[in-house]
């Protein structure tokens, strides 16, 4: 849980640590990993378990690094200062962890990572640097450099592009050397589900990303645009189910459809939420969500597998 009080974290303390790497935002990376494999698995028959928790474990590494990144590059940049700021609290802008440390920090990550993913070359090959590469370097431009990606509206397609099609067709092709259809369509779904999550942060953050600067969809796009980007995004992940179903021949990987109810109340509730914090808590439902209709296509296919 995240502290709704700055009076409840103790400075460079662990929990100053947890309000800057945001776990709950963690199923972003671990839902296209999850997805990735499993349709590997059936599609190939069998993946090997030590490249499955490298991907995995670099995949969690660059969400970390961008939320670090994300932390202390917007107390830096002044943003926490303007307007009335109804979101997550940050550590740095906060105090509880000093920018210099959390800069270490980051550096320190991305060698991690880095030392990770020159394991998983021995396995697929130096192409995998350049996918690594990419990715790092978007985490980190996210909320660095002189135009940051966090200050225009492209937000929710970078979120799209690199926690939906590289993460999930990238974790297929490290463990198999392929990529199969199934794949590319269920990347598409998850990185749908992902660029919600943004596009709630975005949507709620209007008024005060205006008075600093940010250009975000939302503020560009207004809030009505903002409401039906949400529900494009939620809703085609479902739409999609029949055609991944039919390329993978699987009927199982139609499982996820048991969720599209709740993902109904979702998007409605959404659209009547009182402005301010309770957004927050449309925030944790659509991490959730991502993760839960990620599960029921791990488990679809697992099934499919079992059965063949």
């Amino acid at each position: 849980m995240l502290p709704s009080t700055t009076e409840s974290v103790r400075p460079s303390s662990f929990r100053a640590w947890v309000v800057a790497a945001r776990p709950r935002s963690l199923w972003v990376a671990l839902s296209p990993v999850l997805v990735g494999a499993t349709l590997a698995l059936e599609r190939v028959g069998t993946v090997a378990l030590a490249p499955s928790l490298l991907v995995l474990a670099c995949a969690l590494l660059v969400q970390v690094i961008t939320n670090l990144q994300n932390d202390v590059g917007y107390t830096v940049r002044g943003g926490e200062r303007r307007g009335d700021r109804r979101g997550l609290p940050r550590a740095t802008a906060n105090g509880w962890l000093d920018i210099s440390t959390v800069r270490i920090a980051i550096v320190m990550l991305c060698a991690i990572a880095t030392g990770l993913g020159i394991g998983l070359v021995a396995f697929r090959g130096w192409p995998v640097l350049a996918v690594g590469a990419a990715s790092l370097a978007a985490a980190l431009a996210y909320m660095a450099g002189p135009r940051p990606i966090a200050y225009t509206p492209f937000g929710e397609a970078t979120v799209f592009v690199f926690f939906g099609l590289v993460a999930v067709t990238g974790t297929d092709w490290v463990l198999t050397g392929e990529v199969g259809p199934a794949s590319v369509l269920a990347a598409i779904a998850i990185g749908c589900l992902a660029a919600a999550a943004l596009a709630v942060n975005n949507h709620r953050d209007i008024d005060h990303d205006r008075s600093a600067g940010r250009r975000t969809f939302a503020v560009l796009a207004g809030a009505a645009r903002s409401l039906r980007l949400y529900a494009i995004l939620m809703f085609t992940p479902f739409l999609l189910l029949p055609f991944i179903a039919v390329v993978a021949r699987d009927p199982w990987l139609l499982l996820p459809a048991v969720l599209f109810p709740a993902t109904v109340r979702l998007r409605r509730d959404f659209a009547t939420c009182v402005p301010g914090l309770a957004f927050n808590g449309i925030l944790f439902r659509t991490f959730e969500m991502e993760l839960r209709f990620a599960a029921a296509m791990a488990l679809g296919a697992s099934i499919g597998w079992l059965l063949r």
